[in-house]
């Protein structure tokens, strides 16, 4: 009679009227949820999220060199790795900090907090005048930026459970994107009284602050992200039972059941389906994140250097022809090739087929003209295609992994890890590429060679770590 009692109980309490938590739940139950309008506000953040992590790296070059830092011009991109892995530092002290906060206080402050501290940091990293100015503000970028693994639970839980691939897809597609559209904008708006003096007169502010429009555009499309989530649906519960246990509760009665409920709450660490992707996501964040800074940074290189030589607009069209590629796979092939092949062997997949990709930039140096438009152009889209196969992926099983109550912390000890990751990404990518370039004439691997065959070996070991016994997938109990 007491379990009748209890699930009586529970059962008044599954749609509690002032719980944020049970509206999302019981709308998603009536399918009166809208799913695009779910997709835009996911979209909206994550760019906010992503923008200012990426959209420096077509003039941070130019930016590092105008510091007057460097004693020569190979070691202005082991500098540049620095202001690279700053962010990373600060998100990584963070990261679980936010998700406790969020799985306390609910994800919206989480968004709300995080986007303004991009529109006042970003804006200020615009202004910085030395090199440990600029340090300093992407350090305080990242560590109060708790977007992307807040977003990552939030993903999971606003759409029903048959759209969880399109959330953690959408969420894929916009970092792809952002990661793609935010060296676009820096090389297009960077330095714009060289770019376009009919418009930016010499001697004015921003010939005195060359790289301060691009912050500025991406901090005031991220203002109006931070109005429009006044309006953003809270999916967090303010009761201290999860609809998830009020199920459980109503379809098990044995004590055997009960207790297979409370060993649900064991420590995270524990959770070896969870940890193991995480494991496998960091490892195949490292040289992601790495190639992101050097394609930019080898891509405007001289060509004694073993660069491209190109201007930061060219990279500015490549990035934006590869964020395009990007929303139509995750939008509208992936979902669909996900039911197919499953996560991990997607991942898999794409993997294998990223080795050889990435190996052909090196060669590119030899080619000119539309030979190489067209070859790097193909390249770098199905780089960054394979690069969000593989995260969506691995985002998929961390959120099956965890039930909500520990969701946003789960996702933050992923942003932690891979943050850490990232920090050895950039600032090794830029020592590498800064090596390679003191190395022109090596009979082995000489100049970029080595800086792609850096990046394969990692893919390679992040390609093993997708087998079994080490990654796993969480068993549901029926």
């Amino acid at each position: 009679m007491e379990d009748s009692g209890d699930q009586l109980l529970l059962k008044k309490q599954y749609y509690l009227e002032n719980c944020p938590g049970c509206k999302v739940d019981k709308a998603k139950e009536l399918k009166k949820d809208v799913t695009f309008r779910n997709f835009f506000n996911i979209w909206i953040v994550v760019l906010s999220a992503t923008l200012p992590i990426a959209s420096l790296f077509p003039y941070l070059y130019f930016m590092v060199k105008d510091f007057n830092i460097a004693e020569t011009e190979e070691d202005i991109s082991t500098y540049a790795g620095y202001v690279g892995s700053a962010f990373m530092v600060g998100r990584a002290l963070t990261s679980i900090l936010w998700g406790m906060v969020a799985d306390r206080f609910g994800r919206k402050p989480v968004f709300i907090i995080g986007i303004i501290s991009v529109v006042i940091f970003n804006t200020l990293f615009g202004l910085c005048t030395s090199f440990w100015m600029a340090i300093m503000m992407r350090f305080l970028l990242g560590g109060l930026n708790g977007l992307l693994g807040t977003m990552k639970a939030y993903s999971s839980e606003i759409f029903r459970e048959e759209y969880h691939a399109l959330g953690q897809s959408t969420v894929s597609a916009a970092w792809g994107v952002g990661l793609a559209f935010g060296p676009a904008l820096g090389g297009y708006f960077a330095q714009p009284v060289q770019k376009y003096p009919n418009i930016f007169p010499k001697d004015s502010f921003w010939d005195k602050f060359p790289y301060f429009l691009p912050c500025f555009i991406v901090s005031a499309l991220t203002l109006a992200v931070a109005i429009s989530c006044i309006w953003l649906p809270e999916t967090l519960h303010n009761h201290k039972v999860s609809t998830d246990k009020i199920e459980a509760l109503e379809n098990r009665t044995s004590e055997a059941d009960k207790n297979k409920m409370i060993q649900q709450d064991e420590s995270l660490l524990r959770n070896w389906p969870l940890m193991s992707s995480i494991i496998v996501y960091c490892v195949f964040s490292i040289p992601d994140v790495a190639f992101a800074e050097i394609f930019s940074l080898w891509s405007v290189s001289p060509q004694r250097l073993g660069g491209l030589n190109f201007e930061t607009n060219d990279v500015g069209n490549v990035l934006t022809v590869s964020g395009i590629a990007i929303i139509i796979f995750q939008l509208g092939i992936f979902q669909s090739v996900q039911k197919i092949c499953g996560p991990i062997v997607l991942a898999r997949i794409a993997g294998v087929l990223s080795i050889p990709i990435l190996q052909s930039f090196s060669f590119m140096t030899m080619l000119s003209g539309f030979t190489l438009n067209i070859s790097i152009y193909s390249a770098a889209i199905l780089k960054y295609i394979f690069m969000e196969i593989i995260s969506t992926g691995l985002y998929i099983l961390q959120n099956k992994a965890v039930d909500q109550h520990q969701r946003g912390v789960a996702n933050g000890i992923c942003i932690t890890a891979m943050s850490a990751c990232k920090i050895i990404g950039p600032a090794a990518g830029g020592a590498l590429l800064t090596w390679s370039q003191k190395r022109m004439d090596a009979s082995f691997l000489p100049g970029s060679h080595v800086v792609f065959f850096g990046l394969n070996v990692i893919e390679i070991l992040a390609l093993l770590l997708t087998f079994k016994p080490f990654l796993t997938e969480r068993k549901i109990p029926l």
